[in-house]
C-alpha cells in the first residue's frame, strides 16, 4: 500500500529524516518507535506533505501512485488521514463540528451524518458531547475527537502521532482498544509511539528509529525478543552494556 523509498527530509540545512525506507502492506499495523527527535513525527508529516518542498530526497508512493511533494489536500482524497501529536482539534467548534470538518473532501450529506454515529459508537462520550465545544473536553475525550475526525475522511491509512501522550493508563487501554477496532474494519494503520509496548502488541511489524534514521525492524514478535529492545525500548534490565548497544546500533543501522 505504502512504499517509501531512501527519502530525506530537511528542516533549513537540518536533515531530519535520513535515507529512510518503509514498506507498509495493506490492513496491517505498522509501529514506529523511537525517542524524543528521531525524527518520528517528522517522517509522518512528509507522508502527509505538512513541510514545504519536502522529501528532499527519494520517494513515496501509496497505492501505486507517487504522492510525494503533493499536496496535503490531495494527499487525504487518495486515502490517508493524519492524527497529529497533540491532538490539534478545533477548540471553539463542537465535536459534531469538528468532525464534519475532517469529511470536508465529502459531497453525500446523508453517508457523512452516518460516519459521525459511527464514530459516536467508537467513542459514545463524543456523542454525550456532540454540541459541546471541543476546547472543554478532557485530555481523553480530545484524543477520541482527533482519531473520530481523522475517520471522517474515510482513510485508507491513518497516521496516527503518539496517541497516548498524556494519558491516563485507563485511557491508553481505551484508546488502544479502539484502534484495534478500526484496524480490524479495514484501515491500514501507522502507529508512532513512545509505549513501545502496548505498541508492539498492537503491530505486525516495527521499525525503531534513532537520529533520523531505521537502526532496527522486524514483526513484532522479533522485537519484543530483541535484548536490546528489551532494555532500552521495554524498560526490561539485562545485562547488555551501554556499549554493547552502540555495538547493536552500528551492526543494526541501515546504510
Amino acid at each position: 500500500m505504502l512504499n517509501i523509498k531512501n527519502i530525506e527530509t530537511y528542516y533549513d540545512l537540518i536533515c531530519a529524516v535520513r535515507g529512510v525506507s518503509l514498506r507498509v502492506e495493506a490492513k496491517s499495523i505498522t509501529a514506529i518507535l523511537g525517542n524524543n527527535g528521531a525524527g518520528k513525527s517528522t517522517l509522518l508529516k512528509t507522508i502527509m506533505g505538512l513541510i514545504e518542498d519536502q522529501p528532499d530526497k527519494g520517494t513515496i508512493e501509496f497505492c501505486g501512485e507517487a504522492i510525494d511533494r503533493k499536496d496535503t489536500e490531495e494527499i487525504v482524497r487518495r486515502g490517508i488521514s493524519f492524527v497529529p501529536e497533540g491532538r490539534e482539534v478545533f477548540e471553539e467548534l463542537t465535536v459534531r463540528e469538528n468532525l464534519l470538518a475532517g469529511a470536508f473532501i465529502r459531497k453525500n450529506r446523508n453517508r457523512i451524518d452516518g460516519d459521525i454515529n459511527t464514530v459516536y459508537t467508537y467513542f459514545p462520550i463524543l456523542g454525550k458531547r456532540r454540541n459541546q465545544w471541543a476546547g472543554t473536553l478532557s485530555g481523553g475525550e480530545q484524543q477520541m475527537l482527533a482519531i473520530g475526525r481523522a475517520l471522517m475522511s474515510r482513510p485508507k491509512l491513518m497516521l496516527l502521532d503518539e496517541p497516548s501522550l498524556g494519558l491516563s493508563p485507563v485511557l491508553v487501554k481505551e484508546i488502544f482498544s479502539i484502534i484495534k477496532t478500526i484496524h480490524a474494519d479495514g484501515v491500514t494503520i501507522i502507529l508512532v509511539e513512545q509505549n513501545a509496548k502496548m505498541a508492539l502488541s498492537l503491530a505486525d511489524t516495527g521499525y525503531i528509529m534513532e537520529n533520523g534514521r531505521f537502526v532496527l525492524a522486524g514483526t513484532s514478535a522479533e522485537l519484543m525478543d530483541d535484548e536490546n529492545v528489551q532494555e532500552f525500548y521495554l524498560g526490561v534490565r539485562s545485562d547488555t552494556s551501554s556499549k554493547g548497544y552502540q555495538r547493536w546500533k552500528r551492526k543494526k543501522v541501515w546504510r
